[in-house]
């Protein structure tokens, strides 16, 4: 029962939160579900506030970006009970258990509300209205202490600065629990305006869609935020409701400020760049949009009532740079470092932030360092900031922290530890012994997207040394990551693998994916959907060693099974044809998953020129090697232009049709993505664009320009719909997508041979792609079907000169057909290896050279 409002204590409550119902049937909240008024929304809020009850208690609230949450956040706010706002996964728990909390609101079977006791364990001091952690420490027993006040006064300001409108629509791309995501709450909450509720991330297409389709006209990030606006091609979206982003949660690149304030001058949007930190509720500070281009380092001038200061620094030899000290009406009361502290009213009353600032002869502060953040090594003072900012001059991104007798420096993409190295030990004076490099798939971030420095150091006191390789054994899964990452070591060649990464992150491909496969197979004894893609740690043995079944791979045992059809028609020894063009379908989807990584286009082009370089360098060495002892190929067999030049009347060019095909796919396939608008469209529909081209390669297929197709046009051409369409099949995610992939191979490949046999197989074969992922299998036959999948290619070119000379004696040439190709396959292999080992080191020593010029 609701109580008379007479009856009610009363109550402190924040206004833009008392007053949602004033703003009517304007919408509050907008999901891909539809929207929510803030009628409604007041309505909703209210009733969360009444199952609270009017005694004060500590609530702790699960701070997802979801309308349960934000309801459940606002209606105890509107209560008048402190809230304890938290992340979920080990944080919530370590919180849970140090603060103790009355009530605890997030998802269970949907979502729940566990009021632990009907009143308080805690002495809650009447102003206190918010608890979130500190900037870098989610989890930790440490609070921020937020009133009432605060809160208001932070909504204000930010409302005022940025110019919110009631028409305005800010999409939620930050988590609820972090500061500055539930500022773009509060700050459009005060103004009436709508929120466009998400969870996705930005790199992820149906967060444009979602925010085309409810005409978003805002964005909030961080900078590792904008990294990913850069990987999805921001610049060229159409978002035509966008007024302005805006960047806090660290220090943005200047030159990205520059970049990003001048895309908006010629889109109609601004950029904000903003200054903050928890402590002060969220917002200290803001660079005026029209003075980003000329002053793209600075971060502009303090919010709409708070002032700066700067406090002198011991030891600083710049006189103009000292200590940046806020003061406003958002400072928080202070800490809580445990439930006692709840009590307390007021402790501080400005923010020494920690920053190091000076204020330029513009009037705009600028942050050169971070007091705290300086590390001294070896008894030298280093800034880890300005070593990110050197690194970043030289297009490496990076994170830096101090440890004990050296500096830490995690890197990504595909740097040179020992140039990095160097380049950071003569730029800081540090020697090389004292510069530790981390070559890392991705930087460790907090949930708010800012570097997760405790992360890296844990990720640094970890074993690194991989070891010597793990022998296969029978006598079980292991019992931890560190076989299974000694075991990633010795297939890849690599010495930087660490469990968090995946296959694809350590730049596995299609023919390592098999030897993978079978050795993981035989280490876990069962091989998990999607596991090239989940980090090592994630893999994990079943419950029950002794009901382990075994299995294969599917694509690999259709690798296996068609070189063995290929070869074996060829002799022959039997006649199964089709197994050639099953490999071609069976190389798109390879290609979808091990090519069309989730990486930016830079690396998908590397992984793409990988590729084609383990194709080509082999197959033209073995030609090479054959037309130097007999006259049974030419040149344009050699430079792999047969298809296209001819002749007409060659009797052994066509043996390498099939690698010219895939060739030339993995060529005009690069160059097509090379294209901006292109390499967007498949990342936001990654099953409708192999789709598409696949109708477009059918226009050869059905001979659609009036041409003999099965002669007049390059094999790439003619076959190359069975490409797209197992890349298709690769990116069907559900039932509807698997059955559309099956019915276009069941309808196109009938009538391309006139051979009903050969064109079962086929469509077999992309049944089995599309609906199996593994295969029942025994311990063997993965072993057999390992070895001839990862040497099929080699196989299929060497075969040609093996089986004419025993064709009376089908199953020995069968055998030395494969013997010849499995052999050329592990020298070729050492030779890449070495290769590849120089050429990294030439790099490295280049890339110093040029770094130090």
């Amino acid at each position: 029962m609701t109580l008379a409002p007479s009856l009610v204590p009363a109550r402190r409550v924040v206004p833009f939160v008392r007053d949602l119902a004033v703003h009517g049937d304007r919408p509050a909240v907008v999901t891909t579900t539809g929207e929510i008024s803030y009628a409604d929304l007041a309505r909703r809020v209210e009733e969360h506030a009444d199952r609270l009850g009017t005694t004060r208690r500590l609530v702790l609230v699960v701070g997802a970006n979801t309308v349960e949450a934000l309801v459940a956040y606002l209606g105890a706010v509107r209560g008048g009970h402190p809230v304890l706002l938290a992340p979920g996964g080990n944080a919530l728990a370590a919180l849970a258990q140090a603060y103790d909390p009355d009530v605890v609101c997030g998802p269970a079977t949907g979502w729940a509300v566990d009021e632990r006791r009907p009143g308080s364990a805690h002495d809650l001091h009447p102003d206190l209205a918010l608890l979130l952690s500190t900037s870098g420490s989610t989890g930790s027993p440490k609070l921020v202490r937020l009133s009432h006040t605060n809160l208001a006064a932070n909504a204000e300001s930010i409302a005022q600065y940025l110019g919110i409108r009631g028409t305005d629509r800010a999409v939620t791309s930050l988590p609820l629990h972090y500061c500055y995501g539930l500022s773009v709450v509060h700050s459009h909450l005060a103004r009436g305006a709508a929120l466009v509720l998400t969870d996705l991330s930005v790199a992820d297409a149906g967060f444009w869609e979602l925010f085309r389709t409810a005409r978003g006209t805002s964005l909030a990030g961080v900078p590792y935020t904008f990294d990913l606006l850069d990987r999805v091609g921001f610049a060229e979206l159409d978002l035509p409701h966008l007024r302005y982003l805006t960047q806090a949660g660290g220090r943005l690149a200047p030159q990205q400020v520059r970049r990003y304030a001048e895309l908006g001058r010629r889109g109609g949007w601004d950029l904000f760049v903003m200054y903050g930190q928890t402590e002060a509720t969220a917002r200290m500070a803001y660079l005026p949009p029209d003075l980003a281009v000329a002053h793209p380092a600075a971060i502009g001038v303090p919010v709409p009532g708070g002032t700066f200061r700067l406090a002198p620094v011991p030891d600083q030899p710049d006189p103009q740079v000292g200590e940046l000290v806020y003061a406003g009406p958002n400072v928080m009361l202070g800490y809580a470092e445990s439930p006692a502290d709840l009590a307390l009213g007021r402790t501080v009353t400005e923010l020494h932030t920690g920053d190091l600032a000076r204020r330029n002869p513009s009037g705009l502060y600028e942050i050169v360092g971070r007091r705290s953040r300086f590390a001294k090594i070896l008894g030298l003072r280093v800034d880890p900031d300005q070593v990110e900012t050197l690194l970043a001059r030289h297009g490496v991104q990076a994170t830096c922290v101090g440890a004990d007798d050296e500096l830490l420096v995690a890197v990504t993409g595909q740097p040179y530890a020992r140039a990095v190295r160097r380049l950071v030990a003569d730029e800081v004076g540090l020697p090389p012994r004292a510069v530790r490099v981390l070559v890392l798939a991705e930087l460790p971030r907090l949930p708010s997207g800012k570097p997760d420095l405790a992360g890296l150091r844990a990720q640094a006191t970890a074993p690194t040394d991989a070891g010597p390789p793990a022998a296969p054994t029978d006598a079980g899964p292991p019992t931890d990551a560190g076989s299974l990452c000694r075991l990633y070591a010795q297939v890849l060649d690599r010495d930087d693998v660490r469990p968090e990464l995946s296959f694809v992150d350590l730049g596995g491909d299609s023919l390592s994916y098999v030897e993978m496969s079978v050795r993981l197979e035989q280490e876990l004894g069962h091989l998990p959907p999607n596991w090239h893609t989940l980090p090592i740690e994630a893999l994990r043995a079943p419950r029950r060693p002794g009901g382990r079944r075994r299995s294969l791979e599917t694509s690999v045992a259709l690798r296996a099974v068609a070189i063995l059809l290929i070869v074996g028609s060829h002799i022959p020894l039997f006649t199964i044809t089709g197994g050639a063009h099953l490999l071609l379908a069976v190389a798109g989807f390879n290609f979808a998953r091990f090519q069309l990584t989730g990486a930016g286009r830079g690396d998908r082009f590397r992984q793409i020129g990988a590729s084609l370089a383990r194709i080509v360098l082999p197959t033209v060495a073995w030609i090479g090697a054959v037309m130097l002892v007999n006259d049974e190929y030419r040149l344009s067999t050699l430079l792999l232009v047969h298809s296209i030049v001819g002749p007409d009347d060659a009797r052994t060019e066509w043996h390498f049709w099939f690698v010219e095909a895939v060739v030339y796919l993995l060529v005009g396939l690069a160059a097509l993505l090379a294209v901006r608008r292109v390499d967007r469209l498949e990342r936001r529909h990654p099953f409708a664009l192999p789709l598409g081209l696949t109708a477009l390669g059918l226009l050869g297929r059905y001979d659609v320009f009036g041409l003999d197709a099965r002669y007049d046009l390059p094999a790439a051409l003619v076959a190359g719909w069975l490409f797209t369409l197992g890349w298709a099949a690769a990116r069907a995610g559900s039932v509807g997508q698997r059955l559309l992939v099956t019915a276009a191979a069941a309808l196109t490949v009938p009538g391309f041979f006139g051979q009903p046999a050969r064109e079962a197989l086929i469509v077999a074969g992309f049944a089995l792609l599309v609906w199996l992922p593994t295969v029942p299998s025994v311990r063997v036959v993965n072993r057999v079907a390992g070895v001839l999948a990862a040497s099929s290619l080699y196989i299929y070119l060497t075969h040609w000169q093996v089986y004419p000379h025993l064709r009376d004696l089908p199953l020995l040439a069968l055998a030395a057909s494969l013997a010849l190709g499995i052999g050329y396959a592990a020298l070729a292999g050492r030779v890449l290896a070495a290769a590849r080992a120089r050429s990294d080191r030439a790099a490295g020593w280049l890339s110093t050279l040029l770094r130090r010029g």
